[in-house]
């Protein structure tokens, strides 16, 4: 679908007066460019039926590997408190989560990248924590399996930009008439050009793509544990509340849906649990 479209946003001064430190680059950081805080958030992709289908129609994002999902080229790591948490997940994994195992215990499981940053290390042309189809721990990423193995959130175990996609949150210092200013917390979609330049040779991507926007629930709901850890529980209390009455706009007419939801409704694709067992 097209990348540009009508909008609804919402603005909300932030309900607990501090950012949530964790789960992103630059939080701490950020949070100390300015106190005032605001909350930006996109109703339209918030209230989407978006839900990942890898292994139930994912294509990938390169034609020539369509079972990695979006992990054929590894993740960056946010900070070392980033990289910390996923290797403490990593002591936890057996053979029977992770494909990989032998490998990683051989040779690591980070690499550096042409631009010195540290990112998950590629094996057989993919990351080195995809377990790839056959094998018969499942396939998609050891780190999700082993977390819902623990039964706890994935974003507990897996990288920082892995756990956040497609969700996509930026900050912006905004200046007042009166020359006071306010840090503005935006949360929206990670759509292919949060990706960079690059995005755009993807063969294929989720966040826009109507097969892919079958979930049961919205995307408020389905990544809930997701969205708290960003902007935290009272802030995720006021942005529900703004959801809710979007969701309820939309049946009546008066708002706008997601443009690959809209084109999902028509064609009638059938709905996939909010769940994300599989998940790359």
């Amino acid at each position: 679908m097209p990348l540009d479209s009508a909008r609804t946003w919402v603005e909300f001064p932030d309900p607990a007066g501090t950012l949530s430190s964790s789960g992103g680059v630059g939080a701490e950081e950020a949070a100390e460019l300015a106190p005032d805080q605001v909350f930006r958030c996109d109703l339209t992709w918030l209230t989407s039926s978006w839900t990942c289908i890898y292994g139930a129609g994912c294509a990938g994002i390169y034609a020539d590997r369509p079972d990695d999902g979006c992990c054929t080229l590894g993740a960056h790591f946010a900070d070392r408190d980033d990289e910390r948490r996923v290797r403490r997940a990593v002591k936890r994994l057996t053979a029977t989560h992770w494909q990989y195992r032998r490998e990683g215990r051989a040779g690591g499981i980070v690499e550096v990248d042409d631009d010195g940053n540290r990112k998950t290390r590629i094996v057989d042309d993919a990351c080195i924590f995809l377990n790839r189809p056959g094998f018969a721990g499942g396939a998609g990423c050891a780190l999700h399996t082993l977390a819902l193995a623990e039964g706890t959130p994935p974003l507990q175990t897996k990288p920082d930009v892995c756990w956040q996609l497609p969700l996509r949150r930026t900050y912006r210092t905004v200046e007042r008439a009166d020359g006071t200013s306010y840090l503005e917390v935006s949360l929206g979609e990670y759509d292919r050009r949060g990706w960079g330049s690059g995005g755009h040779d993807l063969d294929w991507y989720c966040s826009g793509n109507p097969a892919a926007h079958v979930g049961a629930v919205p995307v408020y709901q389905s990544l809930r544990p997701e969205i708290v850890e960003l902007i935290g529980e009272a802030a995720y209390q006021e942005l529900a509340r703004h959801c809710e009455a979007h969701v309820a706009a939309q049946r009546h007419g008066h708002a706008d849906r997601h443009p690959a939801t809209e084109a999902a409704g028509r064609t009638r694709l059938p709905l996939v649990p909010a769940a994300k067992g599989g998940r790359a």
